[in-house]
């Protein structure tokens, strides 16, 4: 039985309590909050007895626990993940890894200075683990579409829901919008090309969403809209069409790759999934099917992800699977949306040499 402290317990610590009780061999025993509303909700939530902490070095201080999931605010994550990394403590880190990637690459070395080699620390990107991008993935990886040339996401969605404090109306609080929203696709667009970006070119701005908010004498300054271009090497491209003015829709998300033998794609959140192969399908023949896994018994917020992120954590710190989303991943996921806010501050292509060195 793998005994889950959970470190921040807002909307997505709920999501992640509510995961881990729909999981075999699994339970929440404790959780950290300094808001206590929030305290009490996850205490509630959890099933069976728990114990509950104002703040998260009490949790680790505890025993209560083997594994700590970190879904306290984004800006947060650097100086929260530093104590946990003196533990012995296994961790899943929600997405963001930090708010700049300066923060991640201190994580990064204070996990390779604290040599525990049994420890399981984890990126909470589980974009990966939708069904129908799971899907695209592995087809992807198999050839289906051929030598992959380009990727394509969509996401046009509502805005940011409002949280505890409104500390996400703010760029410096989050990392900025192409590092807290979408960081999860730019690691999906690494994941399909197999490598790492070269460059980033973005346009973008704030033209409808929270334009007469105000907190403490502070505009709210959080990008809503952008295009942005990752360049490959070998001439392998992806990009990212984000709009969070546009809940009017079908489909919230939609992924594509294509290659030199087909394209393949996944919608959500209805699941749809495409597959047309060159030579054989023709624009508006391609094979369409409903991707559901029903191993899958809490869809909660993200059509199942998190509970699959949680069967595969739980397998690694096991010994049964790898860890599958890496400090490294976290890192580079973080950069490429940094790369491209610079790029839209400043008008002009970024180099990811730029930015990491």
């Amino acid at each position: 039985m793998i005994r889950y402290g959970v470190v921040g317990t807002g909307m997505m610590g709920i999501e992640h309590i509510e995961n881990v009780n729909a999981l075999d061999g699994a339970v929440v025993t404790a959780v950290s909050d300094p808001v206590a509303k929030s305290l009490e909700r996850a205490v509630k939530t959890a099933d069976g007895e728990v114990q509950s902490f104002h703040d998260h070095r009490d949790l680790i201080a505890s025993g209560a626990c083997d594994a700590v999931v970190v879904a306290s605010p984004n800006f947060t994550h650097v100086d929260v993940v530093r104590d946990l990394l003196d533990s012995d403590l296994h961790l899943l880190i929600e997405k963001p890894l930090c708010t700049t990637i300066e923060d991640c690459q201190t994580l990064i070395e204070l996990e390779a200075a604290a040599a525990r080699p049994d420890r399981v620390v984890w990126v909470g990107l589980e974009y990966r683990y939708m069904p129908a991008v799971a899907r695209l993935i592995s087809d992807a990886a198999g050839g289906v579409a051929g030598d992959l040339h380009m990727v394509s996401i969509i996401e046009h969605r509502f805005p940011f829901l409002v949280k505890v404090g409104d500390w996400n109306r703010f760029s410096i609080n989050t990392g900025g919008t192409l590092v807290e929203k979408c960081c999860h696709f730019f690691d999906l667009m690494m994941l399909l090309h197999g490598e790492r970006p070269e460059r980033v070119f973005a346009s973008g701005g704030q033209n409808v969403n929270h334009l007469d908010e105000v907190y403490d004498g502070k505009t709210s300054d959080i990008l809503d809209n952008a295009y942005v271009i990752v360049e490959f090497p070998n001439q392998r491209r992806a990009m990212l069409d984000l709009c969070m003015f546009a809940e009017a829709t079908a489909e919230q998300e939609i992924v594509s790759v294509i290659g030199d033998k087909g394209k393949l794609e996944a919608r959500l959140p209805s699941g749809t999934f495409f597959t047309g192969r060159r030579g054989e399908h023709f624009i508006g023949e391609a094979e369409e099917e409903i991707v559901h896994d029903e191993s899958i018994l809490h869809e909660g917020l993200h059509h199942g992800s998190s509970y699959v992120e949680h069967q595969r954590f739980c397998e690694a710190i096991r010994g049964e699977g790898p860890v599958e989303v890496t400090l490294e991943d976290g890192l580079w996921s973080v950069a490429v949306g940094a790369a491209a806010h610079m790029s839209i501050e400043q008008g002009r292509p970024v180099e990811m040499s730029e930015v990491l060195s």
